[in-house]
């Protein structure tokens, strides 16, 4: 079997920061694979686009199955694979993402059972990010008082059933303003500290002691804010408290050492080697690596694998389409330390439909695992059609 053709699209939708980035991969035995570069939100997407576009020629009269030797040949022949960032490496995401598919489907199995088999049918799943609170409209709807973040908390257990949730306590002030960068770096005014703590309150009276809580601020205070937060956090039993700081190994073990909550990375780390200083330092308990740029699933499997070694859970980060959902539950299906999966409030949001064959959703907070062959979802013919830049290698 040899790669053909490869078709590159970055689509439209009606929400202008919402640009997914897809591939597929067509082969001369008719079977294609599909992936996705996990950049579709914020600054960035285009180059995604643009790189899996440089990188698609060296693919056209390869085999497909050689899935390490492809990437491989993309980590250390293009010279900018070496200690690269999320453009480089949500490009290769996207193509492994595509031959991991083909595999599956020329096997006529789905990818968890082709990387060691699934020992779960389901997985729990956490509602993410109720800052935007909990909507299957096209909006997001700041939640500024306490009471908001009490009451979308218990809409998501009662009405869908969840029993994790997560927020970014500190995206929005309580007259709706984002919160600036002046304010949330060095040491936090008592109005902030106390703003975050009758939030966080909130939640619990809201939910109980047997819903999970964990916290988020997408590394936006420094070490010093961060244990401040952690430590108003302490008292509240969060499960894990997601990039408290900047994402480098110094400023999490500073936070680490200075609370007993459980610290979570990820998202913006790349690689098993930039991974691997957090493992040696132990100064995370969760690691939370997005398929779609951090490597793919070839890599991904590799960085879990290593976090295994050091007692370390997995939560792998998910804010793309739909075909992202599933190829996260094809691996958490597998791996042994898979804590909990992310439901993104995006993937619940118009914006975000209609861009894959299916729509994995929660049933009473848990996602069913896949079972089609390759990673059981693929690019609708709408995506498609809706595609702002489309180009065709081969």
């Amino acid at each position: 079997m040899k790669i053909t053709k490869v078709e590159v699209l970055r689509v439209k939708t009606n929400r202008p920061s919402w640009r997914p980035i897809f591939c597929r991969i067509h082969t001369d035995a008719g079977i294609y694979g599909d992936g996705e570069a996990a950049m579709a939100y914020d600054t960035g997407a285009p180059a995604a686009y643009a790189m899996i576009k440089d990188l698609a020629p060296t693919l056209i009269g390869m085999d497909p199955m050689q899935i390490e030797w492809i990437w491989e040949i993309f980590f250390r022949t293009t010279f900018w694979g070496l200690n690269a960032g999320p453009v480089m490496y949500s490009a290769m995401s996207a193509i492994d993402i595509a031959l991991w598919d083909i595999k599956g489907k020329a096997y006529g199995r789905p990818v968890h059972e082709i990387m060691g088999g699934a020992r779960r049918k389901d997985v729990r799943a956490y509602a993410s990010q109720l800052q935007f609170g909990w909507s299957h409209s096209d909006l997001h709807v700041p939640q500024l008082k306490a009471e908001d973040y009490g009451n979308v908390a218990k809409k998501a257990v009662e009405e869908e059933g969840y029993d994790a949730l997560k927020y970014d306590f500190f995206t929005f002030d309580e007259d709706g303003s984002r919160i600036t960068v002046e304010e949330f770096t060095r040491l936090l005014l008592p109005k902030y500290q106390k703003m975050i703590e009758r939030r966080v309150e909130a939640v619990r009276k809201a939910v109980g002691d047997e819903v999970d809580i964990i916290a988020e601020c997408h590394s936006r205070l420094d070490a010093q804010s961060a244990v401040q937060v952690a430590k108003i956090m302490e008292k509240y039993g969060i499960l894990f408290f997601e990039e408290p700081t900047i994402p480098a190994p110094a400023q999490m073990k500073y936070v680490s050492e200075r609370t007993n909550v459980p610290l979570a990375a990820g998202e913006r780390i790349y690689t098993r080697w930039q991974y691997r200083p957090y493992f040696e330092q132990e100064c995370v308990q969760v690691i939370q690596p997005d398929i779609g740029n951090c490597g793919g699933l070839t890599e991904v499997r590799k960085i879990c694998d290593m976090a295994h070694a050091y007692d370390i859970s997995v939560q792998a980060h998910t804010c793309a389409s739909p075909l992202s959902t599933s190829v996260a539950l094809q691996l958490e299906a597998v791996i042994p330390n898979f804590i909990i999966h992310e439901h993104h409030c995006n993937n619940l949001m118009k914006f975000n439909k209609g861009l894959t064959k299916y729509d994995p959703q929660p049933v009473n907070g848990r996602f069913e695992i896949p079972d089609e062959p390759g990673i059981g979802n693929e690019i609708s013919q709408q995506a498609f059609e809706n595609a702002s830049e489309y180009a065709v290698v081969e």
